[in-house]
């Protein structure tokens, strides 16, 4: 990392979680951490500022609802993702934090949202920005100090996905096809649970 600059634009490391390190330990980089709430509390960098890049999304309009519920009835069940929209208020909290001649390391658990992050606070004048692209599920544990429940690698983790382990793909995709069965076609399926033995 010796000798690369960070003024003219904001970099994205593939698999390089050392040289993020080296970042923040001896290049002074402040770690700006974008995941939801949810992924920040189960494990995150000690030394870090969190501005989730998407907040929870608890609007009540009638097509929110429909998708919120879709969403949580499929993905937020599975991997226990909350129903999300953009942070109208991202780069005003990042800006009252952390002035934009600050060195930034932006981090999320896939490297996506990291790159989103990174690429607003480039528009909005931020010019020494750094990021994972591969995410903190590549970070090692010991990488950096971290608090929480769980490694940093294993904190976007949740939702049947964690409690059934290698089998939540198939389980979960057999528990939530029933689920669904019973519920759209609840006629059907008491046919089928009458020709169950003992049923």
């Amino acid at each position: 990392m010796a000798g690369t600059a960070f003024y003219t634009s904001w970099l994205c490391f593939q698999q390089f979680t050392d040289e993020a390190k080296e970042l923040v330990a001896v290049n002074g980089f402040n770690v700006l951490d974008v995941r939801d709430k949810s992924q920040f509390e189960r494990a995150h960098i000690k030394t870090c500022y969190h501005v989730p890049l998407f907040v929870e999304n608890t609007d009540n309009d009638p097509g929110t609802i429909l998708l919120r519920t879709v969403h949580n009835n499929f993905s937020g069940l599975f991997f226990g993702i909350p129903f999300t929209r953009p942070n109208p208020d991202f780069l005003k909290s990042v800006k009252s934090q952390i002035s934009p001649e600050s060195k930034l390391l932006v981090v999320c658990q896939e490297g996506m949202r990291s790159a989103a992050a990174a690429n607003k606070l480039d528009e909005a004048g931020y010019q020494n920005i750094a990021c994972i692209s591969s995410g903190l599920q590549t970070v090692k544990p010991g990488t950096f100090e971290s608090v929480g429940s769980t490694e940093l690698e294993n904190a976007g983790k949740a939702g049947l996905v964690q409690i059934q382990g290698k089998i939540s793909a198939v389980l979960g995709t057999v528990l939530i096809c029933a689920y669904l069965f019973i519920t759209f076609f609840p006629d059907q399926a008491e046919k089928l649970i009458q020709l169950v033995p003992g049923g």
